[in-house]
């Protein structure tokens, strides 16, 4: 193994605290990947790993080493794709929201390994914070506005948020006019998994935002479980068009107060700030604006 391969095993076994997960993820054997990081030790002449029987962190040296060997190993990786017609390659691990997933990067993925064939794509579905660094993820795709400083957030689109009920709903509690009278109506409550406190409704008066809360009969934190409340006629929704398009053609969801628009809700690729950007996620990214700009086009057609 030279020297940058070695490298390349060092800083999978720090980002996943051990040596199993780093052979697993390499497809090396664990004897390689042990190995490779004693032979790095030896070579400097310091610890760069404290060992445990459970756990594996890096040394005050092991860290500053860490972070210099993922600089040099992105400019060795920039350089290589800077020839005529070199593609990135090797695994770019994501993860994305769920209906994110479904909806836009899924139906559209082919085209994006067609492209870059020497790609090997892993997807996660999920909408929690994760560690990407500890859990070996390159980037993921959110719904909302980031809120963390230790990532850099890349904006891909915003989404059209619309409000909406179910018939039996409207049949129940009447048709609402304005956010201002929603007096005897109710919502159906959904708790972010970012800030665990239920999100209340948002709609622009008068150039102005405004947050309502009214009375939830039933409280989710799930996306489908939310739609499938409205459906019931459990309560007012909000969330993005394209989540609704089905239920606005079946007539199952009917979109209200239609005079007061919700503000977009940006889409965002993050990844870690002390982590060069590797051609693999900046081709990525570059896919990913394409693809909800195609989406919003389509969508502006109909």
């Amino acid at each position: 193994m030279d020297r940058f391969d070695a490298m390349r095993v060092f800083c999978r076994v720090v980002e996943r605290c051990s040596f199993t997960l780093a052979a697993e993820d390499t497809g090396l054997p664990r004897s390689t990947v042990t190995d490779a990081v004693k032979g790095l030790e030896a070579r400097l002449g310091v610890r760069l790993l404290q060992r445990t029987t459970r756990h594996v962190s890096p040394t005050l040296d092991g860290e500053a080493h860490y972070q210099r060997c993922l600089s040099i190993l992105a400019d060795i990786e920039e350089a290589e794709g800077a020839f005529a017609g070199a593609k990135p390659k090797g695994m770019l691990r994501v993860d994305v929201h769920g209906t994110l997933a479904r909806h836009f990067v899924l139906p559209s993925l082919p085209s994006f390994l067609e492209t870059y064939p020497e790609i090997e794509f892993y997807m996660s579905e999920g909408d929690r914070l994760v560690d990407l660094v500890r859990e070996g993820i390159d980037c993921v795709l959110r719904v909302g506005t980031p809120g963390d400083g230790d990532m850099v957030a890349r904006r891909v689109a915003l989404l059209d948020e619309v409000t909406l009920a179910s018939p039996a709903y409207i049949a129940r509690h009447g048709l609402p006019q304005h956010p201002d009278r929603l007096a005897g109506h109710r919502m159906v409550g959904f708790h972010s998994s970012g800030t665990g406190s239920p999100l209340p409704l948002e709609f622009i008066v008068d150039g102005t935002v405004r947050d309502i809360t009214i009375p939830a009969t039933v409280a989710v934190n799930a996306a489908e479980s939310y739609i499938s409340a409205a459906r019931m006629g459990l309560g007012m929704i909000q969330i993005p068009r394209y989540h609704a398009e089905e239920d606005l053609a079946a007539g199952t969801l009917v979109q209200i107060l239609q005079d007061f628009p919700l503000t977009p809700t940006p889409v965002s690729l993050l990844y870690p700030r002390n982590r060069q950007l590797s051609p693999r996620v900046r081709v990525f990214i570059d896919w990913l604006v394409k693809v909800f700009a195609r989406q919003n086009s389509e969508n502006a057609l109909h």
